[in-house]
């Protein structure tokens, strides 16, 4: 467990926390006017290891070597100069802060970080963090690398390391792909309807970057289900039909991959960012990486249904009878800012295709597929 605390006086900024990987969706811009929920669950942290926020630079003000480098690998609008390593937190888990009103940027809805960090130490006054709250952001505050140092701290309830493979099944914490999804209140008062996850939009972008390195320029099939409303529709849009299909499978604890298959759709650890992989994994099979509550929910659609919040656990073999969550109104669409986050950064995005499929993105956001 660990403790941040104020570079300039060492006054405490936040409650003791555990490290955990860093969401994939904690870049995603979501709708407009959305009202997102907290991006990290109370107690945790986690770090970008990447340069995020401002300074900017265009790209064209950017040598690609230096680019590439930094391991972006295909024009981006701007490159990010600020300080590597901003640590993420629930905006609960902070103490010993205020707020800097004139650096209070956003005002959309709420906060950005568009003017700098907007959070100072309570006692030396040193900007520290910025809180994020505006429309279509997930919330959170991004402590500043240089402004905060890290302690580790004795606690109480401090676990013994992470989760194994088998634990994190027995827990079995799914991300469902549905929600409702909230609207900033107006007079008339707050608005909800049920959506695609955002969570599942952004875990799609990712994935299906890797779906199409994965794929060399030949046709890839997905699963049936879920899987394929994820990403069929996409795949056969960006990819030929004119050569032998490539086949993806869903692979992890419990569900031993297919030999014969030449992509596994693999889930992330939640703690260490780990991917899955296969004690004997098929010949050259490409691992595509997924979240693990997604990876779940795909790899095991039998409803999660194993808690009644009134009296704990049920027993054994007795499901609830809760109705199922509607369904979503629209075909599902992958999160375009996270798919070209990801590809970018992969080296074979050099590749003359996808440099195309990255150049015409606004015109695949117009088919509908993102």
């Amino acid at each position: 467990m660990f403790v941040f605390v104020c570079a300039g006086c060492g006054a405490e900024l936040t409650s003791p926390l555990s490290q955990v990987t860093l969401p994939i969706h904690a870049r995603q811009k979501y709708g407009n006017g959305i009202q997102l929920p907290v991006l990290m669950e109370s107690g945790t942290f986690a770090v970008d290891p990447e340069s995020w926020g401002p300074p900017w630079r265009r790209w064209e003000e950017t040598d690609p070597e230096e680019a590439a480098a930094r391991g972006i690998y295909a024009p981006v609008h701007a490159l990010s100069d600020a300080v590597p390593g901003a640590i993420v937190i629930a905006p609960g888990d902070t103490r010993g802060t205020v707020l800097i009103p004139e650096n209070a940027g956003g005002y959309c809805c709420g906060l950005d970080w568009g003017d700098g960090p907007n959070m100072a130490c309570e006692e030396c006054g040193l900007p520290v963090a910025s809180r994020i709250d505006d429309c279509s952001l997930w919330q959170a505050v991004w402590l500043d690398a240089d402004a905060v140092r890290r302690h580790t701290v004795d606690a109480d309830d401090a676990d013994d390391g992470p989760l194994s493979w088998p634990e994190l099944m027995a827990e079995a914490k799914v991300t469902p792909p549905v929600e409702p999804i909230a609207g900033w209140g107006s007079r008339m008062g707050s608005h909800y309807w049920w959506s695609w996850n955002p969570q599942w939009e952004a875990a799609a972008g990712h994935a299906l970057a890797h779906l199409l390195v994965a794929s060399q320029g030949h046709p890839v099939t997905v699963p049936d289900g879920l899987a394929e409303e994820m990403f069929q529709r996409a795949l056969d849009t960006l990819l030929p039909a004119n050569a032998p299909p490539r086949r993806a499978v869903l692979a992890g604890p419990a569900r031993r991959p297919a030999p014969d298959a030449d992509i596994l759709l693999v889930p992330i650890h939640p703690q260490t960012g780990e991917t899955w992989t296969p004690a004997d994994p098929p010949t050259s099979a490409y691992s595509v990486p997924l979240p693990f509550g997604v990876w779940l929910w795909l790899a095991f659609p039998e409803p999660h249904l194993p808690v009644v919040p009134a009296s704990g656990i049920l027993p054994e073999g007795v499901l609830r009878d809760d109705p199922p969550a509607p369904r979503a109104h629209h075909l599902f669409r992958a999160d375009s800012g996270t798919f070209q986050d990801t590809l970018v950064r992969l080296p074979a995005a050099r590749s003359p295709w996808l440099r195309e499929i990255l150049q015409n993105l606004t015109h695949h956001l117009r088919t509908g597929i993102f």
